[in-house]
């Protein structure tokens, strides 16, 4: 009996320890990241590369900034998910959680590329007011306004917020064991989240995606959305919010 005590008091340390790593983990990713962000949005100069257009060059100083960015903001609302998965691994916990949190990312990087190529697409198109700042021109940061106060009252939109709200629910029911179930099962996981708050990453665009005090309002918005008990309240809300705000700028602005 003293033995079988030994062993459950050394695993339950060996939890702990293992939540505390990951947990000191995602917040060094995050802070990194979120130093990153601060950093290209206060020194501008980097985007000087896109004086002679878009370049490769340019594309993938851009996309590196918009995957930098996604890390930024989503890995605070991903951290208890990640935590709870953790959790409930059984061996290899440290292995599997970080390639859940890959696959995680992964499909942020892919949203990332995308949004990149929208990017480069509205340059072409001269629907950005301010290609130095990413800023759309009004009647289009209008259109996008609409969109996603239409989108968040959307049934895909509570399907896919309600799997970000219920990481008990989705771990159990979309459980894949091995290593290489738990980066499918992160990307399952990020591709969710995609596309739970994609129309309001498009929004990066309305007020400019180097607009860190915008960047930093949408990311705390994302996290009320997911982890706030209010949080389904919320979306439908701010529905209101975005269609407002869209009028504004074409009646108002």
């Amino acid at each position: 009996m003293f033995y079988l005590r030994r062993v459950a008091s050394a695993l339950e340390s060996a939890l702990k320890r293992d939540r505390l790593i990951v947990a000191a983990s995602l917040g060094l990713i995050a802070a990194l990241s979120w130093a990153v962000t601060a950093r290209l949005a206060l020194d501008m100069s980097w985007m000087a590369l896109g004086t002679s257009g878009w370049t490769a060059g340019y594309f993938t100083a851009m996309f590196l900034m918009w995957v930098v960015m996604m890390v930024a903001m989503m890995v605070p609302s991903a951290a208890p998910t990640i935590l709870l998965y953790a959790a409930l691994q059984r061996d290899a916990r440290l292995r599997g959680t970080a390639l859940f949190t890959a696959g995680y990312l992964a499909a942020w990087t892919a949203f990332s590329l995308a949004a990149t190529i929208a990017q480069w697409g509205l340059a072409a198109l001269g629907q950005l007011a301010s290609p130095m700042m990413i800023r759309a021109t009004p009647w289009l940061g209008a259109a996008l306004l609409f969109a996603a106060g239409a989108y968040q009252l959307t049934p895909w939109k509570h399907a896919c917020l309600g799997k970000c709200r219920s990481p008990a629910a989705f771990l159990v029911g979309r459980w894949k064991p091995g290593g290489s179930g738990a980066f499918l099962m992160g990307i399952e996981h990020g591709a969710y989240c995609a596309g739970c708050c994609w129309a309001l990453m498009a929004l990066l665009f309305v007020a400019g995606a180097m607009n860190l005090l915008w960047v930093a309002a949408l990311a705390v918005f994302v996290l009320a959305e997911k982890l706030f008990p209010a949080g389904v309240l919320i979306a439908r809300a701010s529905a209101l919010l975005m269609v407002a705000a869209g009028a504004y700028l074409v009646w108002g602005g």
